[in-house]
């Protein structure tokens, strides 16, 4: 089986092509970015959000590493649930997949980690903005405290969205107690 970042990759290619504008809404140490890059090349945009500026300076030297530096991505140091000031409109709904790889920055200060405070507020951002049939990848981390918090509180948020705005769907390992990480799917729908 596909890890759940596998599997968020494999599900965002389904619906990206060169040209496409994406979001990595928490940038880390820039693997989601590269990749997203990677897939709308240099005809496409990617912006990528992070609050800390290590995450910034190693997803800049990711890509720099990568031959993906100039042009296509904007690394932005703000939280995700800014997305609407720092992404002009006619991009966004241009825009036609997202990423969340919540939690904390690996390697970094483990206090510092999304909460549904700002996650939910950019979701809801991202759903009003993306094209019909954009999609948003959430990877879950429910096994440290915030994380339980914020995945009690995100499924709640999911289960309450309107089938008429978006189907929402889930990919998780049901026999491991340890609350292990799993992944919830937004897709908009074409209607909405």
């Amino acid at each position: 089986m596909k890890s759940m970042v596998e599997f968020a990759h494999t599900l965002l290619t389904g619906v990206l092509t060169p040209g496409d504008i994406a979001v990595d809404c928490t940038m880390g140490n820039g693997n989601d970015t590269l990749f997203l890059a990677r897939i709308v090349g240099a005809g496409g945009h990617v912006f990528a959000f992070d609050i800390q500026g290590a995450a910034i300076e190693k997803t800049g030297e990711h890509l720099a590493r990568s031959g993906l530096a100039a042009g296509g991505v904007t690394l932005i140091q703000a939280g995700h649930q800014s997305l609407n000031q720092h992404i002009p409109a006619q991009m966004l709904i241009r825009c036609k997949a997202a990423i969340f790889n919540l939690g904390y920055l690996p390697g970094a200060d483990k206090r510092v980690c999304t909460t549904p405070e700002t996650t939910i507020p950019a979701i809801e951002a991202l759903l009003a903005g993306i094209s019909p049939g954009g999609l948003i990848v959430i990877v879950v981390y429910p096994g440290h405290p915030e994380g339980a918090r914020e995945s009690d509180e995100l499924l709640r948020f999911c289960a309450d969205i309107r089938p008429e705005v978006a189907d929402v769907v889930t990919y998780q390992v049901i026999n491991n107690r340890n609350r292990p990480p799993y992944l919830i799917a937004i897709e908009k729908n074409s209607r909405a």
